[in-house]
């Protein structure tokens, strides 16, 4: 769906599109029997994929002007489209020969046709695409990979990227865990819910990151939501920033050096703070409600007034079990 309501999809192997004021309307196919649409933009371009009258496979762009347009292969017998940007750029993967050929990722656009965003690399899958023309996605051999018009193809170093931001911000897998790619930053591991699979499928412009994340405690998946802490003018390892009043409910602070740190009534609901250095850090008034701060170093800090229910304590315990506190169980 985009910004305007208008909705795409397929119905009884037919592509549509759907709006408001003139409901369903059958795209057609591009000669074959059958097609769906995959993807649209706030202009209406809508792309997706269609059968031709030999059978073969090929990615599509519509629009109400130029109707169902065959955007073609990179010589092979099917193409597939993953996203279409505001610019009217869509990205996808083409085979380069038969059924069992090599597929290679494409940048398509008016002007150009159909680009081959690798022609000397090996089996690559687009995923998405941004407003700049950045594409991401899969390769074999290798693994994530981003595209960019100016600095071309880069390896991140992960699995799979799945979803790119307008900030060019990269989420994916990586070694069974979901990560964050920038190109200041490089990648980070964004964590699980306490054991080692997780996976990213999407993001928005604020860096907010959607996914799940697998317990084998109790083999299920549960929905998560990967938080970015602001920049706070200080080192990565957070060891005396000022983080007074800060909004880190829900934060993943595992194994994080927080030493000498300011959190005088930092809302920590729900932090990992597993393991994590506090040591001198000042928690004075801090919400550390469902929290979890087993294994952590706290010597040293100041838990005046903390809020403490149903916290994790340094020591494993529970604090509701504690008489409500973790002051004896740091």
């Amino acid at each position: 769906m985009n910004t305007s309501g208008q909705v795409v999809g397929a119905s009884n192997g037919r592509a549509f599109l759907w709006t408001q004021a003139g409901g369903m309307i059958d795209l057609g196919t591009l000669g074959g029997s059958y097609s769906a649409a995959r993807a649209l933009n706030a202009n209406g371009q809508v792309v997706g994929g269609s059968s031709l009258s030999d059978g073969a496979g090929h990615a599509f762009s519509w629009t109400p002007a130029s109707g169902m347009v065959d955007l073609g292969t990179l010589g092979g017998w099917a193409s597939k489209v993953a996203a279409v940007n505001a610019n009217g750029q869509v990205a996808g993967s083409s085979a380069l020969g038969g059924p069992y050929s090599q597929t290679h990722a494409f940048l398509w656009t008016p002007a150009a046709g159909m680009i081959d965003l690798d022609p000397l690399g090996g089996f690559r899958q687009a995923a998405a695409m941004n407003a700049n023309g950045q594409v991401v996605g899969w390769s074999r051999p290798g693994g994530a990979f981003s595209w960019t018009p100016d600095g071309g193809m880069i390896d991140l170093g992960g699995d799979v990227a799945v979803a790119v931001n307008d900030s060019g911000q990269v989420v994916g897998v990586s070694n069974r865990r979901a990560f964050s790619w920038t190109q200041a930053g490089g990648m980070i591991d964004l964590g699980t819910l306490g054991d080692s699979y997780s996976e990213a499928k999407a993001l928005n412009a604020n860096g907010q990151v959607v996914g799940w994340s697998f317990s084998f405690g109790d083999f299920t998946s549960r929905a998560v939501l990967w938080q970015p802490i602001a920049n706070l003018g200080c080192n990565a390892t957070l060891a005396g920033c000022n983080l007074k009043g800060a909004n880190l409910a829900g934060a993943y602070l595992k194994d994080r050096d927080l030493s000498d740190a300011n959190l005088t009534g930092a809302n920590l609901t729900n932090a990992n703070l597993a393991a994590a250095n506090l040591t001198d850090t000042n928690l004075k008034e801090a919400n550390l409600t469902n929290a979890n701060l087993a294994g952590a170093n706290v010597n040293g800090a100041n838990v005046k007034d903390v809020i403490w229910s149903n916290t994790i304590c340094p020591d494993g315990t529970n604090s509701d079990a504690n008489g409500g506190t973790c002051v004896k169980h740091l």
